[in-house]
């Protein structure tokens, strides 16, 4: 009979002792060990966190041979994918491969499931990198992950695609909070608009603020701001560099008539993006950063710096019903769901 873990993956850290498998600097990725109370599973692709992708990408001068090393020393040092410099991590899709005696679980050896937890934090081992996928951040893989007892997961729906479901659910918590945040009538502008997160949460966006709010977008790409208006997920978008918060607080304004708004959502995934979120936002309004390139503080000392009595609200990756949410989303909006299909299918 196999070895009962501990609820949080404690077990497999290795260094330094007395810290959850995040905050480890090595974990146990051997495979060949069976708990009583873990999950293993077959990985097919990760989809690496943006910032994280982003960061190794340019360290990387875009090679992707040295991509996919960079991305096995990683795993090899740490037993996990955790970017050193973002600490970020991403999550995977696979084919379940044992499941512990002492768990009651809602699946069955052979099942596809997304982990909804991240990979920071998931003990994985690599065989082999079959292919990877700069321009939406996947990596198809052969190897193994750790699910812990307390672990989420989504099992893949029969409607949806696998590379289509991996692709929404690594951002399924931007579109859930913001289901949660925004309330009729209010004004919300969303950073990164034109994203795989920043859609989303534009059109979960417009469904909250209804008849008498106003959603407003902002990307860096020109082409993405047209996409955004054609596909009419919010009510205005603009160009510019959410690394120029000034410019952004103007345009911000200018397309809400002048007033500061109740929410901003930040989707964008590089560094420097704090304030071009805090400035539009009025007093006691709220900031929500979903980037994993958010600087806590940068935003902390930012916010004081300029007077701002808001709201700040770091983007977790979990909310209750989060997958249900933004799978749904795929299934109604048929024009987010072909875009999605084009770009990171």
């Amino acid at each position: 009979m196999a070895t009962k873990g501990n609820k949080y993956g404690i077990h497999r850290v290795i260094e330094p002792q007395g810290v959850l498998t995040q905050a480890a600097t090595k974990i146990d990725n051997d495979m060949s060990k069976r708990y009583s109370n873990e999950i293993v599973v077959d990985v097919i692709s990760l989809n690496i966190d943006s910032a994280s992708f982003t960061q190794i990408e340019e360290a990387c001068g875009h090679d992707v041979e040295k991509i996919k090393q960079m991305i096995l020393d990683i795993v090899d040092e740490r037993g996990k994918m955790q970017n050193p410099v973002t600490g970020s991590g991403g999550m995977f899709i696979g084919k379940v491969a044992y499941i512990g005696e002492d768990l009651d679980v809602d699946i069955k050896v052979g099942d596809k499931i997304a982990s909804l937890v991240t990979l920071s934090m998931t003990p994985l081992k690599i065989e082999k990198i079959e292919a990877i996928h700069p321009e939406i951040d996947r990596v198809d893989i052969v190897g193994q992950a750790v699910l812990f007892e307390s672990a989420l997961y989504a099992k893949l729906p029969d409607d949806i695609s696998e590379p289509l479901a991996l692709a929404a659910l690594d951002v399924a918590g931007a579109p859930a909070q913001t289901a949660k945040l925004v309330q009729s009538g209010q004004s919300v502008l969303i950073l990164g608009g034109a994203g795989k997160s920043g859609m989303l949460c534009c059109y979960e966006a417009m469904k909250r603020v209804g008849p008498t709010g106003r959603v407003v977008a902002m990307d860096y790409s020109q082409e993405g701001i047209d996409e955004l208006l054609k596909i009419g997920v919010c009510h205005e978008a603009f160009q510019a560099s959410a690394a120029l918060p000034v410019d952004v607080m103007e345009k911000a304004l200018a397309a809400n008539g002048g007033k500061e708004y109740d929410v901003a959502i930040c989707c964008v995934n590089v560094n420097n993006c704090e304030m071009s979120a805090i400035l539009p936002v009025h007093d006691g309004g709220v900031v929500y950063f979903f980037s994993m390139a958010t600087s806590f503080t940068k935003a902390a000392l930012g916010a004081e710096g300029v007077g701002k009595d808001i709201n700040m609200i770091i983007g977790n990756g979990y909310t209750k019903g989060h997958a249900e949410i933004t799978l749904q989303e795929l299934r109604e909006n048929q024009k987010i769901r072909e875009i999605f299909d084009q770009k990171y299918v």
